[in-house]
């Protein structure tokens, strides 16, 4: 095959955040009521906060750098070895701090 492939990974951490809260779950918190109602109800009072979707929600994760590199279409079964081939060889690979995740796969015509 013709062409390159562009790779884009992230470092993995073990003391990353990757957590999903509900619209639902929100509501029923104290704090984040109070905080909606001072901001967007001021001054008026019996206000009650809804949902249409339960599963409407938030995700709360680490901010990642994200990395690229390029190979050929012919090593597209190796990506992941080869991103974290990469990572090491930037150094970017530590204790703590020691998987890689594929973010995105593009390819690139050789015309």
């Amino acid at each position: 095959m013709n062409g390159m492939i562009t790779v884009t990974y992230k470092i993995l951490c073990d003391s990353d955040l990757n957590k999903n809260v509900s619209i639902v779950e929100l509501l029923e918190n104290e704090k984040v009521l109070k905080a909606i109602k001072s901001e967007f109800a001021k001054g008026y009072r019996n206000i009650s906060l809804l949902s249409d979707e339960s599963t409407a929600g938030i995700k709360v994760q680490t901010q990642k750098t994200l990395y690229t590199f390029e190979v050929n279409k012919d090593d597209f079964a190796d990506i992941l070895v080869l991103a974290e081939e990469d990572a090491s060889t930037k150094k970017l690979l530590k204790k703590d701090c020691d998987r890689v995740e594929l973010v995105n796969i593009e390819t690139n015509n050789g015309f």
